[in-house]
C-alpha cells in the first residue's frame, strides 16, 4: 500500500436508521474532496452507496447477502411478535436472544477481515450495532469511530448491574422506557432490568451460545466481549443527538454530541409530484413508521379512521410500504384528506416542509432526531426497544405525545394527542428550540470535521 494513503472504510449493518446517518457522513467526506473511502454493507445495499459520491469515489465492499436472522426487517412474523410484543423487559429479552447469534456474525466477521485486508483502512467508522466489525478493529488495533443514532446514554448505560458504565446509578435502563423521575415501583422494575437482563446470559438455555461465542472468538483471536468496549476502545464516539434531548449525565471527552446527521436540502430537486401538493395544504399530518414496523388490518383501519376523523381540518400524508397496502379499504372509501406513498422520495424533504406540521411516528432514534431537528412534534406509536426511550425523554421536554396503548392504535387517542400536539404553541415551540440546537450542533459538517482531525489520517509521509 502506497504509505501516503490514509482509507476510511465506514461499516454498517443494512438496517436503514443505522446506514443512513453513516451515507450521510461518507457523502459529506466525499464532498469535501476527501480520498480513499470503502463503504462496507450487505450487497442489497449496493446502488445507495453509490449514489453518494459527490467529489470523489466511495468505493462499495459487499459484506454479501443479508443474513436473515440478522436483520430486523427480514425477521419472520413471530420473531417480530416476540420483540414488539407489550412487556418491555420480555421484547428487550427477545431481541438479545435473536441478535446473540455468533456462527452468524462470524460470517460477516470473516467477510469484512477480506475487505479489511484488500482496503487497509488507517480508520474504520462503525455503527454502534455492528458488533463484529467493533470485534474486527479492535482485534487488528485499528482505529473506530463509533456512529450512535440513539441517544446518548443508550450506549453508556450498563446493562449488567456489576459492569462499568457512564450514567449516573438509577439512570433509566435502555429499552426501559422509563423516565428520569420514578415512582418507588418504577425504581425497583429499572434495577430488576438489569439484573433480568443478567440471569438471561447465566440462564442454562444460553449456555451453549456463550459456549460457541467463546469458540469462535479464540479460532479467529478476538479478545473477550466487556459491556464498554465500543465505547472504552474507539477513538471517538460521535452521537447524532443533542445533551437536552437525553437526562442528564457526564458524558465522556471522546463522543461529540453532533445532532441528526442530515444531508443538504432538498435531496431531492425535481419532485413533480409530493412536492408540489405539499405547496398547496395549509396544515398536513405526516405518518410513517419507519422500516420494520409491520401493520395489522385493525391497525391500518384504525389510521384510515384517523384521517377520517382529521377531514376538514387536515391532510393526511402516509408513506405506507406497498407490501402493507393490500391492508387497506377499497379505494372508494378512503377519506379525500389522506394521501398514501408507498415510498416518498424524501422522508427529510418532507420533515423540511412547512405545510408539516406534526411527524406522528414510532419514534426510531433517526425518525425522533429528524423530527425534532426540523421544529416538528411528534405524536410517538413506539415499535420497540430504544423507541420507548425516546418517547419518554420526547414527552418529558415537551415535544411529544406517546399513544396509550400503540399495539391496538386507540382512534380517540390518537385523534386527540395528534390535535393537542398542533394546536398548543407549546409543543411546536419546544420541538423548534430544541431543533435550533441541533442545528448549532453541526451535523455532519462538524462530525467530518472531527474525524478528518484524528491523528489516524495524520500525513504518513509523501510517495
Amino acid at each position: 500500500m502506497d504509505s501516503a494513503r490514509r482509507p476510511i472504510l465506514f461499516v454498517s449493518l443494512p438496517e436503514s436508521g443505522l446506514l443512513n446517518p453513516l451515507l450521510v457522513l461518507a457523502g459529506e467526506l466525499s464532498r469535501q474532496g476527501v480520498e480513499d473511502l470503502w463503504f462496507a454493507t450487505d450487497e442489497p445495499r449496493r446502488d445507495e452507496v453509490k449514489l453518494i459520491a459527490e467529489q470523489t469515489p466511495v468505493e462499495f465492499a459487499s459484506l454479501g447477502d443479508v443474513i436473515s436472522e440478522l436483520s430486523a426487517v427480514t425477521w419472520d412474523d413471530d420473531v417480530y411478535r416476540e420483540v414488539t410484543q407489550t412487556s418491555r423487559f420480555r421484547a428487550h429479552r427477545a431481541v438479545i436472544k435473536q441478535s446473540y447469534k455468533p456462527a452468524l456474525q462470524a460470517v460477516k466477521y470473516k467477510r469484512l477481515a477480506e475487505v479489511v485486508d484488500e482496503v487497509k483502512p488507517a480508520l474504520m467508522v462503525i455503527d454502534c450495532v455492528a458488533g463484529f466489525a467493533v470485534d474486527l478493529a479492535v482485534a487488528r488495533k485499528i482505529p473506530f469511530v463509533l456512529s450512535v443514532p440513539f441517544l446518548p446514554s443508550n450506549v453508556l448505560t450498563s446493562l449488567n448491574p456489576f459492569a462499568k458504565g457512564y450514567a449516573p446509578k438509577g439512570f433509566p435502563v435502555p429499552h426501559s422506557g422509563l423516565p428520569r423521575d420514578m415512582s418507588l415501583a418504577q425504581r425497583v422494575s429499572n434495577a430488576l432490568f438489569k439484573y433480568r437482563t443478567l440471569a438471561v446470559f447465566l440462564n442454562p438455555a444460553m449456555s451453549k451460545v456463550l459456549s460457541e461465542d467463546a469458540r469462535i472468538r479464540k479460532e479467529l483471536e478476538i479478545p473477550p466481549p466487556s459491556p464498554m468496549t465500543r465505547i472504552d476502545k474507539a477513538e471517538l464516539v460521535l452521537c447524532n443527538s443533542v445533551a437536552e434531548l437525553d437526562y442528564p449525565l457526564d458524558l465522556p471527552d471522546k463522543m461529540k454530541l453532533v445532532g441528526a446527521m442530515v444531508p443538504s436540502l432538498p435531496e431531492v430537486d425535481d419532485d413533480q409530484e409530493l412536492a408540489p401538493w405539499l405547496d398547496a395544504q395549509e396544515s398536513v399530518v405526516y405518518m410513517g413508521f419507519g422500516t420494520i414496523t409491520r401493520l395489522t388490518k385493525q391497525q391500518v383501519d384504525a389510521l384510515v379512521e384517523v384521517a377520517h376523523r382529521l377531514d376538514g381540518k387536515h391532510q393526511v400524508l402516509w408513506k405506507l410500504p406497498s407490501e402493507q397496502q393490500h391492508l387497506l379499504p377499497e379505494k372508494e372509501s378512503l377519506p379525500g384528506n389522506l394521501r398514501i406513498e408507498k415510498w416518498v422520495p424524501s422522508q427529510l424533504d418532507v420533515l423540511a416542509h412547512p405545510s408539516v406540521k406534526v411527524f406522528f411516528t414510532h419514534g426510531g432514534g433517526n425518525g425522533f432526531h429528524e423530527g425534532v431537528y426540523f421544529g416538528k412534534p411528534l405524536v410517538v406509536r413506539p415499535l420497540w426497544v430504544d423507541c420507548f426511550d425516546q418517547a419518554v425523554r420526547g414527552r418529558d421536554f415537551g415535544i411529544s405525545l406517546t399513544l396509550d396503548r400503540p399495539q391496538t392504535i386507540d382512534v380517540d387517542d390518537v385523534v386527540a394527542k395528534l390535535s393537542r400536539v398542533i394546536e398548543e404553541p407549546s409543543f411546536r415551540e419546544n420541538a423548534e428550540r430544541l431543533g435550533a440546537l441541533q442545528h448549532a450542533a453541526g451535523g455532519r459538517e462538524a462530525a467530518a470535521s472531527l474525524i478528518l482531525g484524528l491523528p489516524a489520517l495524520a500525513d504518513k509521509g509523501e510517495k
